[in-house]
């Protein structure tokens, strides 16, 4: 069983299925999810696409942003580059589309192959010799001979299997609420972003001349859903965050409280000792989340999905399947969670004086670029890793 229908999911099921292996996945959404956010598709990752011969249609949905323009905190405009400056991305070969377009395509490579129970959840499990008993919410009580999380950061199966999330979340410091709002400025291909020390107003037009979508970050001391456990004390919470906001950031807060599609987090990674318990192994943000600003993790969980079943087909036995995935991922995924602190540095700087560097490096863009110092470490991260061929 796998629990989980977004990336890692289904192209853990793909690749499963290929290798000789039943699998059911368990979603607690009512179906696939559409929409979502711009997610990037880079380095290996690309390779997986490749292999599983879905290419043209990722590349179909591609958004192919031209251009990041930075604003300052008078609303002047500062610079603007290519985001592969940024990502370490290659330009034409790398691919950016909506969440929910990866999902359907994976979502379509296995719907008559793998069973699928949506609108359940995994509510216990309890692991015998011989399988996993496991507890769906809807009442089902199966037996599995192993289960996956590809739950994401705020992983159920993680919580089951290994603990309180608590325990393994390390927190970047931000929060952020996503929504999307009218596109009334007439951006096309294009991000623009606005800063003060500890804060980002950012709009992407992704794709859809209609909207765009909106991200309000900023910089808390400590994980705020204690104090604003629901959203509608979270949409408060970002409002009074940002009250004496200029520039767009008005327009931006009108969208946030019509909008009907506003989703709020945290920026944490997962560090767990392990990825496997038993007869229980996570894969994705449930095992390792880089967070948004690694840029990496819907890459991640491709890459992590194919390994993982590539090692469970090539070991009779699945504890060594399980710790032959751990070696082969783990430097790959070490290497890209640590792209997140420049991720940081770079979106939502926290003081007066790294937001001033910030801005020098944005007006040096086109110069450090020739130099191809600009982005080489995310370019080194997202191709670290050569892609195993598994027989099968």
């Amino acid at each position: 069983m796998i629990s989980g229908a977004s990336v890692a999911g289904p192209t853990l099921a793909y690749w499963l299925v290929r290798h000789g292996f039943g699998v059911t996945i368990v979603e607690k959404a009512p179906a696939v999810r559409s929409g979502g956010y711009p997610i990037d598709v880079r380095g290996t990752a690309l390779d997986v696409i490749r292999r599983m011969g879905a290419y043209s249609r990722v590349a179909a949905a591609h958004i192919d942003t031209r251009r990041l323009t930075f604003f300052g905190g008078d609303g002047r405009r500062i610079g603007a580059l290519r985001p592969e400056s940024l990502t370490g991305g290659v330009e034409g070969r790398d691919l950016e589309l909506p969440r929910g377009a990866l999902t359907a395509v994976l979502y379509d490579l296995v719907r008559d192959d793998c069973e699928f129970l949506f609108n359940d959840t995994i509510t216990g499990l309890e692991e015998h010799a011989d399988g996993v008993d496991v507890q769906l919410g809807g009442g089902q009580r199966r037996r599995f001979d192993l289960v996956v999380g590809a739950d994401g950061l705020h992983s159920n199966t993680r919580r089951l299997a290994f603990g309180p999330e608590a325990d393994y979340e390390h927190y970047l410091g931000f929060c952020f609420a996503g929504f999307t709002i009218p596109n009334e400025l007439g951006l096309a291909h294009e991000g623009i972003s606005f800063n003060t020390p500890g804060k980002a107003a950012v709009l992407f037009a992704a794709g859809d001349s209609d909207r765009l979508h909106a991200f309000l970050i900023f910089a808390s001391p400590r994980p705020p859903f204690a104090e604003h456990p629901d959203l509608a004390a979270q949409r408060e919470l970002v409002a009074r965050v940002f009250a004496d906001g200029r520039w767009q950031v008005p327009r931006m807060l009108a969208g946030l409280r019509a909008a009907d599609d506003v989703f709020f987090d945290v920026t944490s990674q997962i560090h767990l000792p392990r990825w496997h318990s038993g007869r229980v192994c996570l894969v994705g943000d449930a095992a390792h989340a880089p967070s948004f600003l690694s840029g990496q993790g819907s890459s991640l969980a491709l890459v992590g999905a194919y390994v993982l079943a590539g090692e469970l087909a090539a070991h009779v036995d699945h504890a060594a399947a399980f710790a032959a995935y751990e070696r082969v991922m783990r430097p790959f995924v070490t290497m890209n969670q640590a792209l997140a602190s420049g991720g940081a540095a770079s979106l939502v700087p926290r003081t007066a004086v790294s937001l001033w560097m910030r801005n020098q490096m944005i007006r040096l863009a086109p110069l450090l670029a020739r130099t191809g110092l600009f982005g080489r470490q995310g370019r080194k991260a997202n191709s670290a890793l050569a892609l195993p061929a598994y027989a099968g």
